[in-house]
């Protein structure tokens, strides 16, 4: 039960239900302030009344009042004695002997709201019955000034009895205005808003099906918004599913076909050989020729094989030494003081950059490849240079070559898997992992320029909030 009852707490009706409640209770409080003070000024002005009514009897019989009938009138009065001021003359009506001294004198003339509510509550919290005198204006005129003393008692009885029957009455107010509120909210929002989670329940069960795409009903506006725009998520989800599928078939079916290709094109790449070394001088110039093609076609199955299989892991962040892993990389490209390619790097020794070393080794490598399989073709020396800094959002890293740039054909389509290949023979699918290896640290890889004195490509990697030490 108390399970079930915590339940009902943590949701929208519930919380809902509890602040409905709490805000009419704030509600009722603030009626129920002036309202007891009220009553108690309500109280004393009838005291008032009663009292100028015997006092006038009083005053009309001229003294012929018995003592037995003037305490009756201050009994039915229900005060001590009477004081009326006419003609600017105070005079003592009725009297009788007062029980003690007079605790507080109360003018109704001059007392303000806030006044009233305090006295109403120092009554309320007070249990002692004392006595008090009461001063306000004669009804109809009748004088200047009327003043009576009376017992606290009786007045703050009957406060009890009215605050209770007003918070009562509150409470019965806000149980049922909650109540309805309770069922209103439910009927309007809460339904709508568990058929909504309903359905994208039922749609993660099967998103492949179509038929469990949601119907936008809701009469709220919002809510109708949502409906919608979950309407557009899952419709577009659901096709994007459906061609991934297709996808996969087709790569699937790729795969086992540049397989077997490349099992006939390496059987066909063994005669070539042999032919090469035939008498025939026609023969002998075609195979290599032959060869050339063979091996690039060899070269695309593997290439598009390894692409197919390929699931980049999420890159592991260290903090690395830049300088240190472009040195390896320019080490393990073969880029050493034997070869006519210079490779500068120009990278601060103590620059560390936080990344995946064996992602970005990968991205380097290939970027410096490509840099050297462009200069190489033109048979001139020439340079490879390799640049690093940071800045205060992010790391940079450029590498640079004097090859004869980029043709326009592989700019357009540069970061594209077999369609940005600038070499005779390349698929282009170097770049287009680099580039997602790049993405996946949160940075991007571009084209920084290309022209005929050589191409530049740059790296940029976000600087993050939190370290991790390696």
């Amino acid at each position: 039960m108390t399970e079930r009852r915590r339940s009902f707490l943590k949701t929208l009706s519930g919380r809902f239900l509890i602040l409905t409640v709490i805000f009419v209770m704030l509600a009722e409080v603030l009626i129920f302030v002036p309202s007891i003070a009220r009553f108690r000024a309500d109280f004393m002005l009838t005291r008032l009344k009663q009292a100028q009514i015997a006092a006038l009897t009083q005053l009309a019989a001229e003294d012929m009042v018995s003592p037995d009938l003037e305490r009756e009138l201050l009994a039915n009065a229900e005060v001590y004695n009477v004081v009326l001021r006419r003609n600017e003359v105070r005079q003592l009506v009725l009297s009788s002997p007062i029980p003690g001294e007079i605790h507080e004198t109360y003018d109704l003339r001059m007392a303000g709201p806030w006044e009233l509510i305090r006295d109403a509550f120092a009554c309320l919290v007070d249990p002692t019955d004392r006595v008090v005198r009461v001063i306000g204006y004669p009804v109809q005129d009748a004088g200047t000034l009327i003043e009576v003393t009376m017992d606290t008692k009786p007045m703050r009885e009957a406060m009890l009895d009215y605050g209770l029957r007003i918070l009562a009455l509150s409470a019965l107010i806000s149980v049922v205005t909650a109540f309805l509120l309770f069922l209103a909210v439910r009927r309007l929002i809460v339904l709508p808003i568990r058929r909504v989670v309903r359905h994208m329940q039922t749609y993660a069960e099967a998103p492949e099906d179509a038929r469990r795409v949601i119907e936008p009903t809701a009469d709220v506006e919002e809510l109708r918004i949502a409906e919608e725009a979950l309407q557009s998520m899952q419709t577009q989800l659901t096709g994007n599913l459906r061609q991934k599928e297709r996808l996969a078939q087709l790569g699937s079916a790729v795969a086992k076909i540049s397989h077997d290709l490349r099992n006939i094109l390496t059987t066909a790449q063994l005669f070539a050989d042999r032919l090469e070394g035939s008498a025939d001088p026609t023969v002998a110039r075609a195979a290599p020729k032959l060869i050339g093609s063979i091996s690039r076609a060899v070269s695309l199955c593997e290439s598009t094989l390894a692409f197919g299989k390929a699931e980049e892991p999420p890159p592991q962040l260290r903090r690395v030494n830049l300088a240190q892993l472009v040195g390896e990389v320019a080490e393990g490209e073969g880029l050493g003081t034997e070869t006519t390619i210079t490779c500068l790097i120009d990278v601060p020794p103590g620059l560390m950059i936080r990344a995946d070393g064996e992602q970005l080794y990968r991205v380097l490598s290939n970027l410096i490849r490509n840099a050297r399989q462009a200069i190489e073709p033109t048979g001139q020396p020439g340079t490879i240079e390799v640049s690093g800094g940071e800045d205060e959002h992010e790391w940079w890293v450029r590498v640079g070559d004097t090859g004869p740039g980029l043709p326009q054909k592989a700019r357009e389509h540069l970061f594209a898997a077999f369609q940005g290949g600038a070499r005779k023979g390349g698929t282009g699918l170097g770049l287009a992992i680099a580039a997602e290896l790049v993405r996946g640290h949160g940075g991007r890889l571009e084209l920084a320029r290309s022209d005929a004195e050589g191409t530049e490509f740059a790296i940029h990697l976000p600087k993050g909030t939190t370290d991790t030490a390696g």
